[in-house]
């Protein structure tokens, strides 16, 4: 058969024609702020245990100026933005640690998966360069008042460095907000699963190589550190990557499951002189509590809304995990699991957890100030703040409840961005072909 090079053109046009149609859907990003901004009149959350009633916000050149009492706000508002947030709610935006977004986009295709690299040491691969702003998870996630994420590498027993991303941008440069923040080590597991394919089902074995794979997490460090001593060396990219961990510029997250795991990773990164860290565990964090108390470590935890993982716990043990560990004194910080598709109902997780016995004030922090000390970001965002980034939002109502979770503005580095996204595209769509948008 002749190929025709005018129809092969006329596909290509078409297919590409298509894609920019998808990226479409993505909004535009915000431009920099040109001028001062004050929110006035709402109820002000700082996350800093303070409430203001009928208060205000200003922020210039994406730095915030003023919080307290709108009486004693800037009175130059002719030079001034004004937003009136009236019978509304001011929050920080919300910080989502320990995700894999603007990573992957549709899982079964694995051209948009790329949070994965093959073998097992790479603390040198940075997810920032993989972080994709066209993704229509972003939208999603900041309308929910998430503004502020932690792109994290997966797989193999170092996985990478984890940078913190803005949910706006052209490319990964305009949308990093502090980069190689942390790095993620997943612990070696004492319980291996295999499929028996006799009984059809997931079968959980005790692991007899558990002391060896310690032993070269072990070694790996060992040799990280002694690369540091070397005082003429040639550069080595994974132990210079480490060097972080022991100076404290950097977050050593630890992914275990078990409560020995947990354990025994804290007591080996002490050893191994490693200034900070946090363990990402689910509820098996609970049997330790003490524990992480005396060893002051902070604990993602993952999507509370799931059952639990064993028989024998109460039906609500995943709805009370976060209350439970808070009230022991840990800091916590929400998270999610599994598909990206639930990360935006991440501040309903901390609504639940309230519902289920946290103080609504841990709760707000667990989604804001929280994450960002466990990621040491905590001098610039996290809390509303003068001198800290103008990265906040407006909502109608709480923003705990999905209920009230409305958002009406919202603003990054004080840039005010778009906040329409494809779910309110759907919903305008069949509303408007089932009449209910009449």
């Amino acid at each position: 058969m002749r190929i025709d090079m005018k129809n092969i053109i006329v596909i290509f046009l078409l297919v590409l024609f298509v894609g920019f149609q998808s990226a479409a859907q993505v909004p535009v990003p915000a431009k920099a702020q040109n001028r001062p901004v004050l929110v006035v009149g709402g109820t002000v959350h700082t996350a800093t245990g303070a409430v203001i009633e009928n208060g205000a916000v200003a922020f210039a050149d994406g730095k915030i100026t003023y919080v307290g009492a709108a009486s004693g706000a800037p009175a130059d508002l002719k030079t001034m933005e004004v937003v009136n947030a009236a019978g509304k709610h001011v929050y920080p935006g919300f910080i989502l640690p320990n995700s894999r977004v603007g990573l992957v986009e549709i899982e079964s295709i694995r051209a948009t998966v790329d949070f994965d690299e093959q073998g097992d040491y790479n603390p040198n691969v940075r997810s920032l360069i993989s972080y994709n702003t066209d993704s229509e998870h972003i939208p999603a996630y900041r309308y929910s008042g998430i503004l502020l994420a932690e792109a994290a590498p997966v797989g193999g027993v170092v996985a990478g460095t984890s940078s913190v991303m803005q949910m706006d941008g052209w490319n990964w440069e305009d949308a990093v907000h502090t980069k190689d923040v942390a790095i993620h080590l997943n612990w070696p597991g004492m319980q291996k699963v295999r499929f028996d394919f006799e009984t059809f089902s997931r079968i959980s074995e005790n692991n007899p190589d558990y002391g060896k794979n310690v032993e070269e997490v072990s070694a790996f460090f060992n040799d990280a550190i002694g690369y540091s001593k070397l005082s003429a060396k040639e550069v080595n990219l994974k132990f210079e990557t480490m060097q972080g961990l022991f100076s404290g510029a950097q977050t050593l997250v630890i992914h275990a499951g078990k409560a020995k795991e947990v354990v025994d990773a804290v007591l080996f990164a002490e050893s191994k002189g490693v200034k900070r860290m946090t363990v990402a565990c689910g509820d098996e964090a609970i049997s330790i509590a003490g524990f992480l108390k005396e060893h002051n470590i902070g604990v993602i935890v993952p999507s509370i809304h799931s059952l639990p993982v064993r028989d024998d716990e109460d039906i609500d043990l995943q709805y009370s995990m976060a209350a439970i560990l808070s009230k022991a004194g840990i800091k916590v910080a929400f998270s999610h699991t599994g598909s990206l598709g639930t990360g935006r109902n991440l501040p309903f997780y901390a609504g639940t957890s309230v519902a289920h016995g946290m103080d609504k004030t841990e709760a707000l922090k667990a989604l804001t100030i929280y994450p960002a000390q466990m990621l040491g970001i905590d001098k610039v965002a996290g809390t509303l703040e003068v001198g800290k980034d103008a990265t906040l939002f407006i909502s109608a109502g709480d923003a705990l409840d999905f209920r009230g979770n409305q958002l009406t503005d919202a603003f990054i580095g004080g840039k005010r961005i778009v906040l329409d996204n494809k779910h309110q595209e759907l919903y305008r769509r069949y509303s408007e072909k089932y009449g209910h948008g009449k």
